[in-house]
Parts: C-alpha cells; structure tokens; sequence
C-alpha cells in the first residue's frame, strides 16, 4: 500500500507558497525605486519555479487575458509556456519572477487593437472597407494577434539591490478569427505561414518600441510565439518559435523552433506516435471501468515534449461521494499508475465530484512512489 496523506485543504494551499518559521529571506532595495524594498522567499518548490518578489505586484495588462484568449487552457498555458522558455535564457537560480511592468494598460489597449488614422499604434491590420462594403457583408481582415503576455526576470547585483536583468514577451496568435458581419458570425482559419510570418513583424516592432521605455536599451528581450486554440478545444494551443533581442538590439535573432504539443486520450488518431501511448492509456481505463462502473468518463491529456511524451494529466469525474469508497478508488488508482504507466513520466491524476475535488495522486518523473491527497 501507498503512502495516503489526509492533509486539510486550507493546509495544503499555505504549505506551498508560505514559508516556515525557520526560512530565511532577503529584503534587498530595488535599483530604480530606492525607497521601495523587495522581499525574496528563501523557500524555492522546485527547480523549475522561480522565486517571486513579495509584494507581489501584478501586470497591467492581467485581466485583459480573459477576453482576449479563446479558452481557460489557452490562458494557463500562454503564461505557462512563456515560463518554460524563459529558463532557456533567464536561469531560476539567478534570477527571480516578477509580472510585467513596462506594458501599460494604455499600451495593451492601443497595441491589440486595430491600426487606423485614430490609433497609429494598432498592432493589427486596418479595416479598408467602405461604409457601403460593410453593408454589403463584406468581411475584414483577420486580427491575428490575440494578446501579449510580459514577464519580468531581475537579478541582484552587487550592491545588494535588484535590477531588471531580462524581459519575456508571449505573442498569443489567433490559429481561427472569430467575427460577425451584420449580425451573422463566422470563423476564418489563418494559415500557419501566415500566423509565422505575421508573428516575427510583431515581435520585432514590439521589441522596437520596448526599447524606447526607461530602462528597456539595454535588457535582453525573449519572444515566444503562441498558437491558440480554437473555441471549444479541450487542449490548450502551445509555443510554436522563440527568439531574442540580446540588450540594445532592436530586433529578434536566432529564431528556435519550439516542439511542444498536448494529445488527448483516448485518442482517435492513427498516427503511429501516439499508439503505444494510447494501447497504454486505454488498458489503464479498463482496469479503472473493472473496479467502478458508476463514473462518466475518463481522459487523459498527454504533453509532448520534441515527441516525447512528459506529462499525463488524468481527469476521473465521479458519482459516489462515500469516504470509504473514496480511499479504496485511490488506493486501487495509485497502484494502477505503478503498473501503467513507465517511472520516468510524470503523472497526475485528479479525482472530482460534483462537489469539487476528491483526490489527488501525483507521481514524478522518476519517482518510485506516488503522493496521494484525499480532500477533506
């Protein structure tokens, strides 16, 4: 038997972002506010995460996401990805998180909107219809840029201050335009060779016009560009290039392909990458149908990684709400991910009812035994 923990929930969520009484942290001064200080949790989760500057300070631009993206798992993964590819220039062991703060809410306004004699700052294509082509049905040009998501990295120097050492920018890019004419909607694809190149002018007139705010000459810029998904998807889209502008350079260099992918399963796909994958995930749903039949469903998302498969994130809803039974489902799961599922893939699966979450199991890459959560 695997190791059961009955952890509260509130315990549970103060655990992972505060620190014990025993953590030590840094109050350094910030370098271009010096009355303004800076607090550096000692306490690091993992090696992936970065340390975030207390007082957490938010982005201008934050809730603008919401509106802009098509769905809650293009938000997470527009700022989650952008995150992955910062560490390939911005190392969480030199350097510490902060939300974008050189982006203005009037800066987001103007850029994501559509360029015109009233906003010359428009990063999205004008609108040449005339008044009679409107009325006509014709349609307009697809707005390809969706959203812009900014990410500040601060390193500490010598004089025990923090500074703003590098900047990443995430350019989420429609892959559909959804619009109306006249009251009738519709959608239009975007050719990737389109959303690619559409992609690299943007970033190189945003790095442009970053350059020219206080502080920005000089500090390296990373771009990522971000293929959403469409409306509906139950996949997030991903990271498909990323470059940088190394400090005082104008523009994005050495452009790198990103291979990042998320594959649901069971899949209906035939494509040979996937089949082992999905002959594994899909004795894994028998052996999980064999114990309980009164269930909706199970999925399974897979996150691939230059075609390798990373991450299994499964979702079990359920119907019965009895403890007992509860125990024994996650009992008879987390031996199930033993036998299913290879030790060097990382795997989470969330049990939830109709009242919320159940349970937890997650088990690591290369973890030998899962951690289970039972909530109370």
């Amino acid at each position: 038997m695997k190791r059961l923990w009955w952890i509260p929930v509130s315990l549970l969520l103060l655990s992972g972002c505060v620190p014990s009484d025993s953590d030590e942290t840094e109050v350094l001064k910030t370098e271009e506010e010096a009355a303004e200080t800076a607090i550096i949790p000692s306490m690091q989760l993992d090696d992936r995460y970065y340390r975030t500057l207390l007082p957490y300070k938010q982005s201008a631009t934050r809730g603008k996401i919401v509106n802009r993206l098509n769905s809650r798992y293009d938000i997470k993964e527009a700022e989650n990805g952008l995150l992955r590819l910062s560490q390939n220039q911005f190392s969480p062991d030199d350097y510490y998180f902060q939300e974008g703060q050189k982006l203005t809410d009037e800066d987001a306004n103007a850029w994501l909107s559509r360029v015109s004699k009233d906003n010359p700052l428009g990063l999205n294509p004008a609108d040449p219809r005339s008044e009679a082509q409107k009325k006509a049905g014709e349609r307009p040009p697809a707005e390809i840029l969706a959203h812009i998501v900014e990410q500040n990295y601060l390193v500490k120097t010598n004089e025990e201050t923090i500074r703003l050492g590098g900047v990443s920018i995430g350019l989420a890019l429609n892959s559909t335009y959804y619009n109306s004419v006249n009251e009738i909607a519709y959608e239009e694809a975007i050719p990737q060779a389109q959303i690619e190149k559409e992609g690299v002018r943007l970033a190189n007139e945003i790095v442009k016009r970053l350059r020219e705010k206080e502080g920005m000459a000089k500090v390296p810029i990373t771009v990522g560009l971000y293929k959403q998904n469409s409306r509906g998807a139950i996949t997030p889209g991903t990271y498909f290039s990323y470059g940088v502008a190394p400090g005082g350079q104008g523009k994005v260099a050495n452009w790198t392909p990103v291979n990042e992918e998320y594959v649901v399963f069971p899949t209906s796909g035939a494509e040979e990458k996937y089949r082992e994958v999905d002959t594994t995930f899909r004795n894994f749903k028998m052996d999980v149908e064999e114990y309980f039949s009164n269930f909706t469903s199970v999925i399974g998302t897979g996150f691939y990684q230059e075609n390798q498969l990373r991450k299994m994130q499964v979702d079990i809803p359920i119907q019965f709400y009895g403890s007992a039974e509860l125990i024994g489902f996650s009992q008879y799961l987390t031996g199930l991910v033993l036998e299913h599922f290879p030790e060097n893939l990382e795997v989470e699966i969330s049990v939830t009812s109709t009242n919320g979450p159940e349970a937890l199991i997650l088990r690591k890459a290369d973890q030998k035994e899962p951690v289970v959560h039972i909530y109370e």
